[in-house]
């Protein structure tokens, strides 16, 4: 993260707490399954298949099948247009937003969890860098082994302050989740639709952003 300015690094922060977000709403949709949390399905995937309960099984694994597909999509996009245009990959990432989010709406929960699936495996293409994860957004575990490094570096005389983007990353994933799941108590599936305009928002300042810098 140290290779990131402030303006990257909030923006990396607001997209985790936009992942806990979506996550939350996604979790209290589909009854206890996970939209950006792969870990968690993967989990739920092999208790099911020691269980016997195949139908959560399949729940699981297609879930993982989705998000691996999203990243397929945020990391092909990234390459196609260069990754330093990040707001190209939120474009896409706010497409699939509003797919899913009007298809909740509609009535069609399944098919709107998967476009919304799809969009978190998209987000982690945002920072991309030479084909692989520059920061990971919608997943904490990588990111607090990193903060408990950059503490013990500290503590031994390495630079102070290097762990603080990593809790900002983890904070904004838990802050994301308790308003994601209060806005569902109250919403439902519509609050998802805040969820795309923060993307869409974030995709319009980026590029905006972006085509200040090529004008040098």
């Amino acid at each position: 993260m140290k290779d990131y300015s402030r303006k990257g690094v909030m923006l990396a922060a607001t997209l985790s707490a936009l992942a806990g977000y979506v996550d939350a709403v996604g979790f209290m949709t589909l009854g206890g399954f996970f939209v950006s949390f792969m870990s968690g399905n993967s989990t739920r995937l092999g208790v099911g298949l020691a269980l016997g309960e195949w139908d959560q099984a399949a729940i699981a694994f297609g879930l993982i099948v989705l998000f691996v597909v999203g990243v397929v999509i945020g990391a092909t996009v990234a390459r196609r247009v260069g990754e330093g245009r990040r707001s190209v990959v939120l474009a896409v990432e706010a497409v699939l937003l509003l797919t899913g989010a009007g298809l909740c709406t509609a009535g069609w929960r399944e098919l709107g969890m998967v476009a919304v699936v799809m969009a978190m495996g998209v987000e982690n293409a945002v920072f991309q860098r030479q084909g692989d994860v520059g920061v990971g957004l919608t997943y904490m575990t990588g990111t607090l082994v990193r903060m408990g490094q950059r503490i013990a570096t500290a503590l031994h005389g390495g630079a102070r302050w290097d762990w603080v983007p990593f809790l900002m990353l983890w904070t904004g994933l838990a802050v994301g989740g308790a308003i994601g799941a209060v806005s569902f108590l109250r919403f439902e599936v519509l609050a998802l639709w805040p969820a795309f305009a923060v993307v869409a928002g974030l995709a319009v300042v980026v590029a905006l952003a972006e085509a200040r810098t090529e004008r040098g």
